[in-house]
């Protein structure tokens, strides 16, 4: 059961979470399993992790797999929230004021995911559906052409730097760049200034009040203190 404090808002319920932690872990040892077996300067130090080479190679694709159904998951678990909208198009053409900061709140029209979030979600979807095409030959290289298995390897490889890319970016964003942010993925639970301050539109719906509002009053009670 989750404990919601006074100046708090449900963020992310347990489902959500775990999911979340599912396809995270799968993710790592995915990426560290597949790194062992792909990079020779690197195979020494992290098979051992995975009890040695031959072990290594059988479990990196069952690991994969397991990110994949956690991933699944979360697809459908979003599909809502993560839908593309005008109110998208509007927050890019902004883009440069949320990256420097510029502007204390995040425009009013900023729902439960903005766009930079929503475009992060959907590339790595792509890279998810490459990522697991071409694993299959890779898997099974004798049912496969020679070919085929090749491109696989590189378009494998693409598919996963481009999502540690974006792994390192999501870590940054959740906690250095949004303090409180990783609070709705621990415990649930993320404060209501944290919410006016970087959704909006999405306090607003949860609480009824209006967000510049109840920054503007909570700044002046700051400044009385």
């Amino acid at each position: 059961m989750i404990s919601i404090r006074e100046n708090e808002l449900l963020r992310h319920p347990v489902y959500t979470r775990v999911l979340h932690w599912s396809s995270a872990m799968f993710f790592v040892l995915a990426l560290l399993s597949g790194f062992a077996l792909y990079t020779p300067w690197l195979f020494h130090s992290l098979t051992p992790l995975f009890g040695g080479g031959p072990l290594t190679r059988l479990l990196h694709p069952w690991l994969s797999l397991g990110f994949v159904a956690a991933f699944a998951l979360q697809i459908v678990n979003w599909s809502a929230p993560m839908a593309w909208t005008s109110d998208d198009r509007r927050w890019l053409k902004h883009l440069r004021t949320y990256v420097t900061n510029a502007e204390p709140l995040e425009p009013e029209h900023v729902g439960f995911f903005n766009a930079g979030q929503k475009l992060y979600f959907w590339a790595i979807v792509a890279s998810t559906v490459l990522f697991s095409i071409t694993g299959v030959p890779m898997w099974f290289p004798g049912t496969f052409g020679r070919l085929a298995v090749a491109m696989s390897y590189v378009l494998h490889d693409v598919a996963a730097l481009l999502m540690l890319a974006g792994f390192i970016i999501h870590i940054y964003e959740g906690t250095a760049q949004q303090p409180g942010t990783l609070q709705g993925m621990t415990r649930g639970t993320v404060e209501k200034r944290w919410a006016w301050t970087h959704h909006p539109a999405w306090y607003r719906a949860v609480t009824g009040r209006d967000p510049r509002a109840d920054y503007e009053r909570a700044t002046a009670a700051g400044r009385n203190d």
